[in-house]
């Protein structure tokens, strides 16, 4: 049985980290180091998350139209975390809007996501929120990049595009993955024995898989990597890759995982192999994995404040509305400092 998990959490600071390829992207500090503007811009947001909301007292002629396409068919509860809070501060702040909210398969349901976005641009959206992880995505978004009159917010990627340079997305809004991957980094090579063999279970390809899964292995070096598989960002495959991989390697003492489902559905091949001596992380720490915590099923997890994301969200929609000229920029990422909970102590 495990002893105990340990939670990650985040807050609203600046963090240095090491930094690795992450091809085609800059790296979040490098970005905001060459645009002095955009590190005030972020800074001026990350504070205003903390305040309390003031109601926009403001004459709207109609109310705000937003589409929201996530990814949100998948056990994480991030995505629809992110929009409840989203909309709940939209309601303090006394804004008026109409909101078209899509969840999909990760991985999958191209088709519905391609539907929905021309759909979106159709409708004339003031704003879509959308998300950027593989290629198909990223033709869907240089779609909207080309239009005026929909200001794209992108969720869950805080590392700019560097082909879209100029002309880049209204907002980058998340967690930082490279930050929340190399705190994973940090926890175990504190936790793993020297030389110890360990094995990555990948999302789907794409950007998360490169910002979680290609970081960790560039950062542990020292530590010799036995396997490495693409799973279909769910359960199922991580559970049925979890079976093989630990039959063909035995001496793997740690699967690092790279999301929410993928983490859960090793856990349960674990289970079954009876394999309690090797180590597991989740990542984001969400309900599903704070119970996993609990039940010692997980080792560790990093925890992004879904809140905080939601409420940047809104923020700087009450400033256009009050007449203030935004500019493009990304909202201020999140620093991470390590808090060790036993599960008895975790509450839900």
């Amino acid at each position: 049985m495990r002893l105990f998990g340990v939670i990650l959490t985040t807050c609203f600071l600046v963090y240095h980290s090491a930094a690795y390829a992450l091809s085609g992207y800059w790296h979040y500090n490098e970005f905001l180091d060459l645009n002095p503007e955009q590190k005030q811009l972020t800074i001026s947001l990350a504070n205003s998350v903390r305040l309390e909301p003031q109601p926009l007292q403001a004459t709207q002629t109609r109310p705000v139209k937003i589409s929201v396409i996530y990814p949100g068919q998948q056990v994480s509860d991030y995505w629809s975390r992110n929009i409840r809070a989203f909309e709940l501060r939209l309601n303090e702040l006394d804004i008026k809007y109409e909101i078209h909210q899509v969840f999909t398969r990760p991985n999958m349901d191209v088709r519905q996501q391609s539907l929905s976005l021309m759909e979106a641009l159709k409708n004339k959206s003031d704003y879509l929120i959308f998300t950027l992880d593989t290629t198909r995505h990223r033709k869907f978004i240089e779609h909207v990049l080309r239009g005026r009159e929909t200001k794209l917010i992108l969720q869950n990627i805080t590392t700019p595009v560097k082909n879209w340079a100029h002309q880049q997305p209204w907002m980058y809004i998340g967690f930082d993955h490279e930050i929340g991957t190399g705190m994973l980094v940090d926890y175990f090579k504190k936790t793993l024995p020297s030389h110890s063999p360990y094995s990555v279970l990948y999302f789907s390809q794409g950007y998360v898989s490169e910002a979680r899964g290609d970081t960790f292995i560039q950062a542990m070096t020292e530590y010799p990597l036995v396997s490495s598989f693409y799973t279909q960002a769910n359960q199922e495959s991580a559970y049925k890759i979890t079976l093989e991989n630990l039959k063909e390697h035995p001496e793997i003492k740690l699967l690092y995982a790279c999301s929410t489902d993928v983490a859960l559905g090793a856990v349960k091949a674990l289970k079954e192999l009876g394999r309690e001596d090797v180590l597991i992380n989740g990542w984001g720490g969400g309900s599903a994995e704070l119970e996993a915590i609990q039940h010692h099923d997980l080792d560790v997890t990093v925890m992004r404040m879904n809140d905080d994301t939601g409420v940047a969200m809104a923020k700087p929609l009450s400033g256009i509305l009050k007449g203030k000229k935004y500019q493009r920029f990304i909202p201020g990422t999140l620093r991470s400092f390590p808090v060790r909970i036993h599960p008895s102590e975790l509450k839900r």
